[in-house]
């Protein structure tokens, strides 16, 4: 048995290993948060191959999957691939509003079982009880993606209306879609957008909850034993699209 001391010294030893960590110090907050992200978007508009890379890699490294398509109407033949390698039946998808545009009946002609989130969100306990077991049977979730970060390889989904967090964290393999519009190089640009968000009441949704979604879930025991998959997804896909989503 590990007495406290071993634990701690343990603790200490991988402290000491382990590679000097940057300082971090705190960004300041943007007066004009609107306007700076306005001019993160222009900047990102001219080298947007750059910080795909750059997110691609740090992605991968996080043991994420990435796909790149030509257009939106080539989703549903990813996905539907990747539910032939897993023996996939169920998919629970953001309703095409909070998506960008409507895979139901693509996905559907390929032989999934697609549920759609309701555009509004429902008012019953009972209802979202159902929709909740929905997203918990389903092998596949399929949402959008509100900013990218190249830096860390990072997924963030805002919840709201036809995008329950649900759909990211209940089935195990989640498939998110994105196009350039979502990139951002750095944690402190999404700082930004937040700031800008809430300083002018206009988020992508008007959910509880920001999700940062790094690679698959990871659960660690005391022993370092590293399992996936317990608290969320084994599996993290990431399909960019090279046209805009949205037109």
């Amino acid at each position: 048995m590990t007495t406290r001391a071993e634990f701690l010294g343990r603790i200490r030893e991988q402290v000491r290993r382990s590679p000097r960590r940057f300082q971090a110090d705190s960004a300041r907050r943007p007066p004009h948060p609107a306007a700076e992200a306005e001019t993160i978007r222009r900047e990102l508009h001219e080298r947007w191959p750059e910080t795909l890379e750059a997110f691609r890699r740090e992605f991968e490294g996080v043991a994420g999957v990435f796909h790149r398509v030509a257009s939106i109407d080539m989703v549903p033949g990813v996905v539907s691939r990747i539910a032939h390698e897993r023996e996939a039946r169920e998919l629970v998808s953001w309703h095409s509003t909070a998506l960008g545009a409507d895979l139901a009946p693509a996905l559907g002609a390929r032989g999934l079982a697609v549920h759609q989130m309701p555009a509004e969100e429902p008012h019953s306990v009972a209802e979202r009880e159902r929709l909740r077991a929905i997203a918990a049977r389903a092998d596949l979730g399929l949402t959008g993606v509100d900013l990218a970060i190249a830096e860390t390889g990072t997924l963030v989904l805002v919840s709201g209306a036809g995008r329950p967090r649900s759909t990211s964290l209940l089935p195990p393999c989640h498939i998110a879609v994105f196009d350039r519009t979502a990139l951002v190089d750095s944690l402190r640009q999404v700082g930004v957008f937040l700031e800008a968000w809430h300083g002018d009441g206009r988020p992508p949704a008007a959910g509880g909850a920001v999700n940062f979604i790094t690679g698959p879930s990871r659960t660690a025991d005391i022993e370092l034993t590293l399992t996936r998959g317990v608290h969320g997804p084994k599996e993290v896909h990431a399909i960019f699209v090279e046209q805009p989503i949205r037109g």
